[in-house]
């Protein structure tokens, strides 16, 4: 074990570090937030009013909150903070986790107009929560995950909600076609109004500065009291560039988490290894897992995740489970086994290469996801005898 970590980053995989190093570790944590360390995938449950903040606190470790690195002396081995500190490490963990993209519109300058919110953190989550009351016109850019998440938080607390996706279709990067017009029927339910492959051009303010519409590429305008942008997220690098690491998309890793520096590890949302951003709750977590293991001495290496995409878009009248995995789109060649069910909102479709999972998307009943994941996170070879039909059985059919 070395004897000072010092780990940038009190999210998900920078809390998990100091855990799985134990008590005895010599650990110190820089927490950007003022807050607890919280778990960021249920924020929109908050927006939601489904949890209390308190309920999405990850389990506790010492942070030091409200500490903001500034800058990394290599040669010294010291972190410089925004408070006039600095922290000494025998080895560096860069968890600075990811930043919204803040696409560039029209009206968007240095600082965002007064109604204009991202959707990153629990102070963003906050701030939508004191502004939306029935009846609030709120505009989602971005049919992504998050953005879906978000419109169906506002709507359950009766936002009149538009959600503007400049694709063809919601989640394009986990759903396929049939999977997401399931998805967009069920927040339409919810009262959302959907527009697909809708470019939003800017937006237009009042006089005092705050949101009044959202204008598209068209030139129509849709009302708006609350914007919420919901553009995707971009890894957080900029102390990685600042101290001369090897970057490209986010901070470069080896097997060992490792980055151009010997003394510095990066794991979760700004780590990319093997040419891979996660980007994922689930990498992160595995990650943090591993780099506990190689400074402990254990050995362990990373070889990437197969992580799978779980959602659920509960509501009092019309719940919905949704998981995706891998790559739902088939190649020539590929065999494709699916099940619809219109009346009950039911889809399951599994895409099979040679005897191989390949990828699947799973909507309404998941009965079948927990043997379908362990397959295809494992990578497993199919059995011969296996009829295709029933990977989509209740038990997985394996």
């Amino acid at each position: 074990m070395t004897s000072e970590i010092v780990v940038i980053g009190g999210g998900t995989a920078g809390v998990r570090l100091a855990r799985q190093l134990g008590a005895d570790a010599r650990v110190t944590v820089l927490g950007e937030e003022t807050h607890a360390p919280y778990n960021r995938v249920l924020l929109a449950e908050v927006l939601a009013g489904r949890y209390g903040p308190e309920v999405i606190a990850l389990p506790d470790v010492p942070v030091r909150r409200g500490v903001r690195a500034t800058s990394v002396d290599r040669d010294r081995r010291l972190v410089h903070c925004a408070d006039g500190t600095t922290v000494g490490y025998d080895r560096l963990v860069l968890a600075t986790g990811s930043n919204p993209v803040l696409p560039p519109l029209r009206g968007i300058g240095p600082g965002l107009p007064d109604g204009v919110h991202p959707f990153r953190t629990l102070d963003d989550c906050a701030a939508l929560s004191d502004a939306v009351r029935p009846g609030t016109r709120a505009v989602v850019v971005g049919g992504g995950l998050l953005g879906v998440s978000a419109a169906r938080a506002l709507a359950v607390r009766g936002a009149k909600v538009v959600l503007a996706q400049q694709g063809e279709h919601l989640m394009e990067r986990q759903l396929d076609v049939s999977a997401s017009g399931l998805l967009r029927a069920h927040l339409e339910l919810l009262g959302v109004e959907v527009h697909t492959e809708c470019r939003v051009r800017g937006l237009r303010t009042t006089p005092e500065g705050a949101v009044c519409a959202v204008v598209l590429a068209d030139g129509f305008a849709l009302d708006a009291e609350i914007v919420v942008l919901a553009c995707g997220v971009r890894p957080r690098v900029g102390l990685a560039v600042d101290a001369g690491l090897e970057v490209r998309r986010g901070v470069v890793v080896d097997d060992e988490l490792r980055t151009s520096d010997p003394y510095i590890h990066a794991i979760g949302d700004c780590a990319e290894h093997d040419g891979v951003v996660q980007g994922l709750a689930g990498p992160a977590l595995e990650q943090a897992d591993v780099l506990a293991s190689v400074l402990n001495g254990d050995g362990a290496r990373y070889s990437g995740t197969r992580a799978l995409t779980r959602l659920t878009l509960a509501s009092a009248t019309s719940p919905l489970d949704l998981a995706a995995f891998g790559d739902p789109t088939p190649r020539p060649g590929d065999d494709v086994v699916q099940l619809a069910d219109a009346t009950r909102g039911a889809y399951r479709k599994v895409v099979v290469r040679g005897d191989r999972l390949v990828g699947g998307v799973l909507l309404g009943d998941l009965a079948s996801v927990g043997a379908l994941a362990r397959a295809w996170e494992g990578d497993e070879a199919l059995p011969d005898s296996l009829p295709l039909l029933h990977l989509l059985t209740n038990d997985g059919g394996l």
